[in-house]
């Protein structure tokens, strides 16, 4: 079920929703391996109203969660982690380069480096138009859905 739904509709693994999902579309991926995934900033977003008002700049922990959710479509697409709860259990090296408009797509590239029975961790990379915007070492813990 996991390898059909991750070929026909990778986006759909997430257990995330609108308004907090922030992934739209999955370019490439290896379950388990590397993910390769998109975000387009719409504007509409509610939080861009008060960050900043006049001036909106997609929000850095935004980003992370992005890349989270990304890595996190790697790691449902394999059958032994389908059905989890992917969860944040940490992330190291966290840098921001550019601030993110609305009207950017963001690329969500997340590398798994170690896997475990109870998450992994992976090397993240969000750029727009080529050039690096967040980058970050990632830590997911799996936690079984209820």
């Amino acid at each position: 079920m996991t390898a059909d739904l991750a070929a026909s509709d990778p986006v759909g693994l997430l257990p995330h929703r609108p308004p907090f999902r922030f992934v739209d579309a999955v370019d490439e991926l290896v379950p388990g391996e590397r993910v390769v995934a998109r975000y387009r900033v719409t504007g509409d977003e509610a939080f861009l109203a008060g960050h900043f008002p006049g001036n909106p700049v997609l929000p850095g922990v935004i980003q992370l969660e992005a890349l989270a959710q990304a890595g996190a479509i790697a790691l449902l697409a394999l059958d032994r982690y389908a059905g989890s709860l992917p969860l944040f259990g940490g992330v190291e090296g966290v840098r921001w380069r550019r601030q993110v408009r609305p009207g950017d797509e963001l690329t969500l590239t997340v590398e798994l480096e170690k896997l475990s029975a109870r998450g992994g961790w992976g090397a993240a990379t969000a750029t727009v138009g080529g050039k690096t915007c967040c980058q970050a070492r990632l830590f997911f813990v799996l936690a079984p859905a209820p």
